[in-house]
């Protein structure tokens, strides 16, 4: 999520109360207009999208954010639709949008709370990549540091081959942390394999 875009709106249409009023709202929330319409209304930093019969809209901060839905809620109104809107904000730690406005009712507090703790949960992992020879060392020390960094216990384990090694990972932690780490791992594992192939082939 980029950092000026850690918050958000999303309006969803409701029904009206007939088939083509609602037809109507539904192609204008369909095409540029309403998107246009918003667009222009508020501050150039937001960010205004529409997907079918959503409208998102992208901020730095709440303020800006108050401001593009009162923008959006007068458009919407001149055109006779009713809408949801809910506002929430990007969790770096969670790496997902949690929602503030409405707050939360107790089910889906709790539904979050025990999410939480199941991404807190400790277990062990074992994880598997190649790495060309030729940088095989600093590939390694790279994701061992990444793995300190995230609190994680790792070990490590080679089995060379001519090329290449295969290089095993078992790493320790909470889930959240050992996603992260998985991820993190795949990316690193592709650029590896990119960059040895260069120094390999590159002219003497």
């Amino acid at each position: 999520m980029a950092d000026d875009q850690g918050w958000r709106l999303k309006t969803e249409l409701q029904d009206t109360q007939t088939r083509g009023a609602l037809d109507h709202l539904l192609g204008r929330l369909r095409g540029p207009d309403v998107a246009a319409d918003v667009a222009a209304a508020v501050d150039h930093e937001v960010a205004v999208t529409h997907d079918g019969s959503l409208l998102f809209a992208y901020a730095a901060t709440e303020p800006a954010l108050k401001a593009a839905r009162a923008a959006i809620e007068g458009v919407l109104q001149r055109d006779g639709a009713e809408a949801k809107m809910w506002v929430s904000r990007w969790d770096e730690e969670r790496e997902e949008w949690v929602q503030t406005d409405p707050p939360l009712s107790g089910g889906e507090l709790a539904a979050r709370d025990a999410a939480d703790r199941d991404e807190e949960a400790v277990e062990s992992r074992t994880l598997v990549a190649t790495s060309g020879n030729a940088i095989r060392g600093e590939f390694e020390q790279t994701m061992l540091d990444w793995a300190q960094r995230l609190g994680l216990e790792c070990e490590v384990i080679e089995h060379p081959h001519m090329l290449s090694t295969q290089v095993v990972f078992t790493v320790k932690g909470s889930r959240r942390a050992l996603n992260e780490f998985t991820r993190g791992l795949a990316a690193e594992g592709t650029a590896t394999m990119r960059t040895d192939a260069a120094v390999m082939l590159s002219p003497l």
